[in-house]
């Protein structure tokens, strides 16, 4: 057991492929690494190590992706003048920022949860905004972020070893005890093969607006929060 180390292991995970002993053990694994257990059925898998059970599962994934799709298309809210009125807004607006923002059709998660606004009157985008933490398996979201705030103050409550929140200070105390220099902000490429991920690194002393500009944005920006000093399998466009 890749838990408790004492005993023997009968079950793996399908999401993390780690080993467990028990019920106990495995709701232990899944509360430490923030694993909801659901086998990933986009992960990519080689052409070497494709099986009869990798095809069955796509054709099974795409038979799924299907009913949601044809259930989003009989949603009520799907032909509603006025939804499809603001999205056009909120795409036209985000055009004149130099930003390429697209977004999903109803019944998609990300749709559903997606909070940003336009303020007319000032001129600026609320966005809503989620940060990753990978290396504490961490995922904070927040809604009515202003654009023109900086990365550094946006992440001020969570990193910061005097201002952050003591909680959230805890369960972050590998970023809070480093250096801020370590302190790398980075945001996936969209429309990229998914063998070929790649991350934009942001700058935390420009505004939220200034980062976007000139990316993609698929409803709403999902920023990773990583350390420098620690390996990890992001790969930053351009090294």
């Amino acid at each position: 057991c890749e838990t408790c180390s004492e005993e023997e292991a009968k079950y793996r995970c399908p999401r993390c492929m780690k080993y467990s002993c028990s019920l106990l053990c495995v709701k232990k694994h899944k509360l430490a690494l923030s694993c909801n257990g659901v086998r990933d059925k986009t992960a990519f898998v080689s052409v070497n190590e494709f099986t009869d059970l990798n095809l069955l599962s796509d054709y099974r994934f795409l038979e799924d992706v299907g009913r949601t799709a044809d259930a989003a298309a009989r949603h009520p809210t799907m032909h509603s003048p006025t939804t499809k009125k603001l999205l056009c807004c909120l795409r036209n607006k985000a055009r004149k920022c130099n930003i390429d923002l697209r977004t999903l059709p109803v019944g998609f998660t990300k749709r559903r949860e997606n909070s940003t606004t336009f303020n007319c009157m000032e001129n600026k985008f609320y966005w809503h905004l989620k940060l990753v933490f990978p290396h504490c398996h961490a995922e904070y979201t927040l809604k009515g972020v202003p654009d023109d705030k900086t990365l550094a103050d946006i992440l001020k409550p969570y990193i910061d070893p005097v201002e952050s929140d003591p909680v959230v200070c805890q369960r972050l105390k590998i970023y809070t005890a480093s250096p801020q220099s370590d302190v790398q902000i980075l945001m996936k490429i969209e429309n990229r093969k998914q063998n070929s991920v790649r991350y934009n690194e942001l700058d935390a002393s420009r505004s939220l607006l200034d980062n976007l500009k000139g990316k993609v944005i698929i409803e709403y920006p999902t920023l990773f929060v990583v350390l420098k000093t620690l390996k990890n399998d992001m790969v930053v466009l351009g090294q």
